[in-house]
């Protein structure tokens, strides 16, 4: 497959939207049951880009978004502005051929070109297949926290990761 990983525009937009609301819908990866509309994941690129922090699409040689990674601040105080929180998402048809890796790779090396010290990912913990990327790339778990969520009529448990850059 031919692929490229770029930086997101306003035209990857309905493609980042898709993956993003499929989610939603289908997974615990992403712990809102509300759907988003393009205003509203077009005020998230422009927030995240705007404060310096990278949107990166892998696209398809046709154009078609297959994923996107991100990361933003992890806390809001001035002492945790060396680490971020990250997210990566692979569209649902494109699962489970190392196009998570890919791009989490490339969020990674973009962290470490900013200088950062530590990116944390925080995941549900019946999330093996995510549990399991991480740790092929280096991510030790810090922590759980049992039932801090609910989703899909359950709780749902959380698993923090986390990648010191340096």
């Amino acid at each position: 497959m031919s692929y490229e990983i770029a930086n997101a525009s306003e035209a990857d937009l309905p493609g980042i939207l898709a993956i993003y609301n499929d989610a939603v819908q289908h997974t615990t990866a992403i712990w809102n049951e509300n759907l988003a509309d393009l205003a509203n994941r077009r005020a998230w690129l422009t927030e995240r880009t705007g404060a310096g922090f990278p949107v990166l699409v892998m696209v398809d040689s046709a154009g078609a978004v297959l994923g996107y990674a991100s990361y933003g601040p992890w806390r809001p105080h001035d002492g945790y502005r060396h680490t971020v929180e990250h997210s990566v998402y692979v569209r649902s048809d494109q699962r489970g051929q190392g196009l998570g890796v890919l791009l989490m790779q490339a969020l990674i090396e973009r962290a470490r070109a900013a200088g950062l010290h530590v990116m944390v990912g925080a995941i549900e913990s019946e999330n093996t297949a995510s549990i399991r990327l991480h740790q092929r790339l280096g991510f030790v778990t810090t922590g759980q926290m049992p039932q801090v969520g609910r989703k899909f009529g359950r709780w749902l448990d959380l698993t923090f990761m986390q990648l010191i850059l340096e």
